[in-house]
């Protein structure tokens, strides 16, 4: 714990580099997997799509991260190559949620939605995203908690981040800074991943648990409320005969 305390500030910069590169690619992943989603969903022989996406998360990380400077020319240590990477890996696991959101939408919605005067990008945005939208949070969370662990594997390049925390910690043998740089990327995915699932409650609130039940617990004290009224014991009848 004293080297914790007394690397304070080191740990803090690694910790703020570290959320530097897993934040972008989670978004850009975002973005780029809502079209390729959607055609995936739309058109059945875009289907292979989903299988590439499946197929390309199985390339190991660290391979990734070396080949990629050959490809974009940047320099092995480059942050770039981190997020580059990073997104690809989330490409790769959101491009499926996104198809299965989108397809979980009933049929029936879209014809209503259709029948109502929407075009065909009303129809997306005010109905199909947001009914979809739980679905996509729920493939969100896993891509945030992924990208937050791959990305310490850029410290063995010696990209700046919580990795470097890892390498320093085996070579210099210091258990402790092993120990922070695990606990703070657990602590980060956590933190990130609570963050989206308050995001999600507040922008979709029609997703929150327990409102159906509420619902149902109404109608059915309504329910027994007017089986009472009109049971043959009901306090009512029996002042009425009496």
């Amino acid at each position: 714990m004293n080297w914790i305390w007394s690397n304070a500030d080191y740990i803090w910069d690694k910790t703020l580099v570290h959320l530097a590169l897993s934040v972008p690619p989670v978004v850009l992943a975002f973005v780029i997997s809502l079209p390729i989603g959607w055609l995936a969903n739309r058109y059945r022989v875009s289907r292979g799509i989903l299988t590439v996406a499946g197929l390309f998360y199985a390339i190991p990380s660290l391979p990734l991260f070396v080949a990629l400077p050959a490809l974009v020319g940047t320099s092995l240590r480059s942050p770039v190559n981190i997020v580059i990477g990073l997104t690809l890996y989330g490409v790769a696991l959101m491009v499926r949620s996104v198809a299965d959101a989108l397809g979980a939408v009933e049929v029936d919605v879209r014809q209503s939605a259709t029948a109502v005067g929407y075009s065909s990008w009303q129809r997306f945005w005010r109905v199909e995203f947001p009914l979809a939208g739980p679905v996509m949070l729920a493939g969100l969370r896993v891509v945030v908690v992924s990208t937050v662990s791959l990305a310490t594997v850029g410290g063995v390049l010696g990209v700046n981040g919580l990795g470097l925390l890892f390498i320093d910690g085996f070579q210099r043998d210091i258990p402790e800074e092993i120990l922070a740089g695990i606990v703070i990327t657990i602590v980060m995915a956590l933190v990130l991943d609570g963050l989206l699932v308050l995001l999600g409650r507040a922008l979709m609130p029609w997703s929150r648990p327990g409102r159906p039940r509420r619902a149902s617990s109404r109608r059915s004290s309504t329910r027994s409320s007017e089986t009472d009224a009109s049971s043959p014991r009901s306090p009512r009848r029996e002042a009425v005969r009496s």
